[in-house]
């Protein structure tokens, strides 16, 4: 039987790009990690070894990294960086037909200094990583902003009981716990001229908010009202997309010492972990095509 080529593409993973901006005082700093990934014509080089359309990934790279100076204004944004970038690769190199740019974006703040910002000293702030994926194809362009370890935590207001039982369950029903999170989020615009600052703070304040603020009574039932604050805040959303893993928090029994504990210490286990997931999206919503990567590049 005779074999033919699926689905392929090939990039340039992970090339760290830092861009500071002197030209304002404050300076300021923008620190990526991107992957570029190129589908279109490339059949020569799978089949025969031709590479007279591959475009080098080295080459790649340096298109990344050329961008953040040739593009200045369009790297302040993770959204608008890779959107310059998957444009580029579709419409300047002939036999691409698809470019999907995937950017983690790590924070900076600015370090205190006689009681005030200072104006070119940084530390890294690390309660988050801000995720942006672009697809382009056919003149058109998919935008999904998102963030990734952000990890937060009810000491109150959550339960879970009433769960079905079979012989092999052992979790007892509880009407108070701890609920903690590792939230990876991502949200699907429709739109490409959105300012992405603003619809970024928005969202994550949203869906905080909608956490801090909801009585519990399943992390399902938080990743829905989380979801559907993000969609009541930013108007260019159309769909979220949540993976909760459960961080549990058990009770130590600490009976063994004469000492009783009221939900006051705890275990905190990282594995295994209960893994929510779900998506929330606007009724009237289109399909998002290939706006979410599915993972493997696919």
């Amino acid at each position: 039987m005779a074999h033919v080529l699926g689905h392929n593409q090939y990039g340039k993973a992970e090339t760290r790009v830092v861009r500071i901006y002197r030209d304002t005082d404050p300076h300021e700093i923008v620190d990526y990690n991107v992957s570029a990934a190129l589908s279109g014509d490339l059949t020569d080089t799978h089949l025969t070894g031709d590479n007279a359309k591959v475009l080098t990934t080295d080459a790649v790279k340096n298109t990344v990294n050329a961008f953040a100076k040739e593009h200045g204004e369009a790297a302040r944004q993770p959204e608008s960086y890779g959107l310059a970038l998957a444009r580029h690769f579709v419409e300047d190199v002939p036999q691409v037909s698809r470019a999907r740019v995937k950017l983690e974006a790590y924070p900076w703040q600015r370090l205190d200094a006689g009681g005030a910002p200072h104006p070119h000293a940084f530390v890294r702030a690390g309660q988050y990583t801000r995720t942006a994926t672009v697809t382009y194809a056919d003149g058109r362009a998919w935008i999904v902003s998102g963030l990734r370890d952000l990890t937060v935590l009810k000491s109150t207001d959550s339960e879970f009981w009433g769960f079905y039982q079979d012989k092999y369950t052992t979790l007892k029903p509880t009407t108070d716990r701890v609920m903690a999170t590792s939230v990876s989020a991502q949200w699907w615009h429709t739109a490409d001229d959105v300012d992405w600052s603003k619809s970024f703070d928005s969202a994550r304040a949203a869906m905080c908010e909608a956490f801090a603020q909801s009585h519990s009574l399943a992390l399902q039932q938080t990743l829905f009202e989380m979801g559907g604050a993000v969609l009541d805040a930013v108007p260019s959303v159309a769909e979220v997309r949540f993976s909760l893993p459960n961080k549990h928090h058990f009770v130590i029994d600490l009976g063994p010492f004469g000492l009783d504990n009221p939900n006051e210490v705890f275990h905190a286990d990282d594995r295994p972990y209960g893994l929510i997931e779900g998506t929330v999206r606007r009724e009237d919503a289109a399909d998002p095509g290939p706006a979410f990567d599915p993972g493997q590049g696919w």
